[in-house]
């Protein structure tokens, strides 16, 4: 395999899981890849397997997704929270300074770190999120997330991917595959079922309502910054990009054409813009 599987225990005790890609002494800068709401390392497999040619990766499950244990307490399903266990685990690996590409939710908690733990960060990919969330494309996710819909095959799996998620760029079935795997999992009962607990939408659906995010995105105005949109997405609206461009110097925009809510960051053109960023980043 090209990465290493572990664990790590969280400040509650929670049993968490890592992917961990690439020579761990190398001299370049590693790089954190965090998922989206409800996704888990598998997402990053093949950016990760690029990466790791010259540098570490690191990809994390947050709690209750992936190979990570699930929470008994769902109120726990919060930033806070998954701060705190990103936090553990660059104590765990040994990282002190790291780029960080973050997708959704993921792209959320890097601009946290950058407030909590502003020395970690030598560059952040934001990967179709930024400090205002649009409510339409908002509403959808938590449409699908809290309600399991389970396949007994894979086949099923994959088309049902494709109803929920329309506007991923996929260009063959064994890409839609490994994305229904990062989807779903299968039971001792032989069928397949989402790899999320879905009890961690009850926290956003009563919660509180999502706070101002620009301090935490401007808490990055001196951290190299690469923002990534979909052009068809419903979360990252044009104008939210726009204003981001606009509130900071510096930032490098790249737009993902007939993408939505998210780019795979597989696809060729944002794979050459991502090596280029990282090439960018300078080493203290």
């Amino acid at each position: 395999m090209l990465y290493r599987e572990h664990r790590y225990t969280a400040q509650d005790g929670l049993s968490l899981y890592y992917r961990d890609y690439g020579d761990v002494d190398g001299p370049e800068l590693p790089v954190l890849c965090l998922p989206g709401l409800t996704r888990n390392s598998k997402d990053f497999y093949r950016l990760a397997a690029h990466l790791c040619e010259t540098r570490r990766v690191i990809c994390p499950d947050y709690r209750g997704r992936g190979n990570s244990e699930y929470d008994a307490n769902a109120a726990n399903y919060m930033p806070a929270t998954y701060l705190n266990d990103i936090r553990h685990l660059l104590a765990i690996t040994g990282v002190g300074r790291a780029i960080v590409i973050g997708t959704s939710l993921g792209g959320l908690l890097a601009m946290a770190v950058g407030a909590a733990m502003p020395t970690v960060l030598a560059g952040v990919v934001l990967n179709d999120v930024g400090p205002e969330i649009g409510q339409t494309g908002f509403g959808k996710i938590l449409g699908y997330i809290g309600v399991d819909r389970p396949h007994s095959n894979w086949p099923d799996a994959i088309q049902d991917l494709k109803h929920m998620l329309p506007n991923l760029m996929f260009e063959s079935e064994p890409e839609w595959l490994e994305a229904a795997q990062a989807t779903w999992r299968e039971d001792r009962d032989g069928r397949l079922y989402f790899d999320w607990d879905i009890r961690l939408v009850e926290t956003l659906r009563k919660g509180p309502p999502i706070p101002d995010l620009w301090p935490l995105f401007h808490s990055l105005d001196k951290i190299p910054t690469l923002a990534l949109r979909g052009a068809l997405s419903e979360v990252l609206l044009p104008e939210t990009i726009e204003k981001m461009a606009k509130s900071r110097t510096g930032l490098t925009q790249f737009t993902v054409q007939s993408a939505g809510h998210v780019p795979t960051l597989n696809e060729p053109a944002v794979r050459k813009t991502i090596d280029a960023f990282i090439a960018s980043v300078q080493k203290p």
